[in-house]
């Protein structure tokens, strides 16, 4: 028997050579048929959003940029707190949309343990919706900013106002940084 000829090899996916999607991982999270909470973010932001998948498409049910919390005197940054509290402030959102339960997809991001993803996932599991999550994920003072407020307050004035210039300029004061979270927790709580 003569074997055939051509090539025995088979072209990925685009979006798949361009590293933008697992299809693995994506297929896993829609068998859930629960809705993901998807979190990304870029240099400066945190983006998350809760989608359903539907056939002719994803369906956005809620959608919180970390530009958003400039509304409740928030400072977004891409930190710990600013993921909470997107977390929790899209949490509240997909709760009023119908949202009950989800389950969390990171992306291609790697799982590390106190990362981003996590801080936002238990903002949404404050907010009230359940999620498989492990206990201590993400440690509880650190979503806060305790360890930056720490820092802020460990330096001296001229290193504290050359760090912290772009808080400073918005009216923000890294010193007081669990006591400001808690406002903006509150002021969403509020809101929504």
């Amino acid at each position: 028997m003569a074997k055939a000829k051509g090539p025995v090899y088979v072209v990925a996916f685009r979006r798949r050579r361009e590293k933008a999607t697992n299809y693995a991982k994506r297929l896993a999270l829609v068998k859930s048929e629960m809705p993901r909470m998807v979190v990304r973010s870029s240099n400066k932001q945190v983006l998350v959003q809760f989608v359903a998948f539907e056939p002719a498409g994803d369906k956005v049910l809620a959608s919180v940029a970390s530009e958003k919390l400039k509304k409740f005197k928030w400072a977004p940054r891409r930190n710990l707190p600013t993921a909470y509290l997107a977390g929790y402030y899209a949490g509240l959102l997909g709760k009023k949309a119908g949202v009950k339960e989800f389950v969390l997809d990171i992306g291609l991001v790697s799982s590390v343990v106190g990362g981003l993803p996590f801080a936002a996932q238990m903002g949404a599991v404050d907010a009230g919706l359940a999620s498989p999550h492990g206990e201590g994920i993400v440690d509880a003072e650190r979503m806060k900013g305790a360890h930056i407020e720490a820092f802020a307050k460990s330096l001296p004035d001229a290193e504290y106002r050359k760090k912290f210039s772009s808080y400073i300029k918005e009216g923000f004061d890294p010193k007081e940084f669990t006591k400001l979270f808690e406002k903006a927790r509150e002021a969403i709580k509020k809101e929504v």
